[in-house]
């Protein structure tokens, strides 16, 4: 009897399979999180199997960080800021699963496709930038610039959550939030950001030393490119000092989301107290969360990008209080906008938590004109779309 497999000929896009279900795993699971072996059995193929197409599971990242910007700049090969959010719309909705890549695991490139992928990810912001200024010639290239990079991480931000949606309303919704903060003002960058620090420590505080350099790192590198050595360098200390105050690299990720949480927690709940209603305290929660993007920004980035790396024993922890963080923004804007229905609400909600956090990293800003309009306003526009 012949066996199965003789003569059974290789799918000639078996190479984008992989690449396909690498990167959805990636978005969802982190990088990191992600074993060659599992891609394979998730493709139906065997791990040696995968080396017949790419000779790591670097290399996947990198063909599925090219494929993800490829298509990107395939959709958005249209005319006018219209046809352009119609499409971007599409995009995210149909590359939800992947669209990960662009949010947070590019870290994980090396040097030389890190610039790779910025050089396309500039193109990609010039589809939306120079139409805007066609459009609106009283523009700066800066401003268009700070624009188009709000409108991609309002799309950009369907990959960050779960919120079950129809496709037809997510793009709706979407291209809504879009085509507003598009209407708005730009926020204008500053020549060098104005930022309060992570945090006040004394010298003789060790352990806040250690958790504020990991915490920095964390963010700008990923939680799996930084070793010890690295945290206590960036405190000034030895390594053996991380472990008098943490038994190791994962109890400092842990202690940063247990911060932040209850930065959160702590904030979330000043803006709401004293407020005359649901519109006033839905006001006061967005000058909140931008208040505390800018004064804990290297923070709430490691809260938003690192969930995949916890520990297991403050994973479902961290997420319920995330959760329940997202749950009262979403009850407020119900309560504010009777029309719109819950699954509407959440994806707008964390369209506006995204577009603050991005633009945070991305845009140098005086935090006093963040605060007085810029991204406050852009961020009620995003809810109130």
């Amino acid at each position: 009897m012949q066996s199965p497999t003789v003569g059974r000929r290789r799918p000639k896009d078996r190479k984008d399979r992989i690449a396909q279900v690498a990167a959805e795993l990636f978005g969802e699971r982190g990088y990191h999180g992600v074993s060659l072996e599992e891609i394979a059995a998730v493709v139906g193929i065997s791990a040696p199997a995968v080396y017949r197409h790419f000779g790591s599971k670097y290399a996947i990242l990198v063909a599925a960080t090219r494929g993800l910007v490829d298509a990107a700049l395939t959709a958005t090969e249209v005319e006018g800021i219209p046809a352009t959010v119609d499409a971007l719309a599409t995009f995210a909705v149909t590359h939800r699963k992947t669209a990960g890549l662009y949010q947070w695991e590019w870290r994980y490139l090396a040097a030389e496709h890190r610039l790779e992928f910025g050089d396309d990810l500039t193109l990609l912001l010039r589809r939306v930038a120079e139409p805007l200024l066609a459009d609106r010639p009283s523009l700066t290239p800066a401003g268009a610039d700070a624009m188009a990079r709000a409108v991609l991480s309002i799309f950009g931000s369907l990959s960050t959550h779960r919120a079950v949606i129809a496709r037809s309303r997510a793009e709706g919704v979407l291209r809504r939030a879009a085509l507003a903060v598009l209407r708005e003002e730009p926020p204008t960058p500053a020549g060098r950001p104005s930022v309060v620090p992570y945090a006040v420590v004394r010298v003789t505080d060790r352990r806040e030393l250690l958790l504020a350099s990991a915490i920095r790192r964390f963010r700008h590198f990923g939680y799996h490119a930084v070793n010890v050595d690295d945290i206590a360098s960036g405190a000034g200390l030895n390594a053996s000092s991380v472990y008098r105050y943490f038994p190791g690299k994962a109890e400092l990720l842990a202690a940063a989301f247990y911060r932040a949480s209850d930065r959160v927690a702590e904030a979330t709940a000043a803006a709401l107290e004293g407020a005359r209603d649901d519109k006033d305290a839905l006001h006061r929660l967005i000058e909140s969360y931008v208040e505390l993007t800018f004064e804990r920004s290297d923070l709430v980035s490691v809260y938003l990008a690192e969930n995949n790396s916890l520990p297991e024993s403050d994973r479902h922890e961290l997420r319920k209080a995330q959760r329940l963080h997202v749950e009262e923004w979403v009850r407020l804007l119900l309560a504010v906008r009777p029309a719109l229905v819950a699954s509407e609400a959440r994806v707008l909600t964390h369209a506006a938590l995204n577009l603050v956090t991005d633009l945070g990293r991305w845009v140098r800003f005086d935090r006093r004109t963040a605060m007085d309009h810029h991204l406050v306003r852009l961020m009620r526009r995003v809810l109130m779309a």
